[in-house]
């Protein structure tokens, strides 16, 4: 069993910043791959960003590239997602899901590929 906590949501001005943390605790050889996906009101659930916590290798899918990083504090089992110059268009609901590594690797950004959930956290930007 994996337990992932989030933390650090909020409400910002176009263009601000904001600083994401997921908590996690358990079984590590199930939190191997932490990521990060978003609900957008009235939207899919869609990924955002991945860190392969053995690898230190991340992943930040394209829509966010260039504005949202992923990293991790290993001390602290914790894994952050710093969002700066945000956009009406990133808010939503963030949650942080964990998953195990297959051949080292983490899996893509599909929901269903990864097994635990936390309860999310609200990320609303207003212009």
């Amino acid at each position: 069993q994996v337990q992932l906590v989030e933390s650090g949501g909020g409400s910002a001005q176009a263009g601000g910043s904001l600083n994401l943390s997921c908590a996690a605790s358990g079984d590590p050889g199930s939190r191997v791959c932490l990521a990060w996906f978003r609900r957008p009101p009235g939207k899919e659930r869609e990924g955002v960003a991945k860190l392969n916590t053995l690898r230190r290798s991340t992943y930040v899918a394209g829509s966010v590239k260039g504005r949202f990083t992923v990293s991790q504090d290993s001390a602290k089992n914790t894994v952050y997602l710093q969002m700066n110059t945000l956009k009406p268009d990133d808010t939503g609901m963030y949650y942080c899901a964990a998953a195990s590594a297959w051949g080292g690797g983490c899996p893509p950004l599909i929901e269903g590929r990864y097994d635990y959930w936390g309860q999310g956290t609200q990320v609303t930007v207003s212009s």
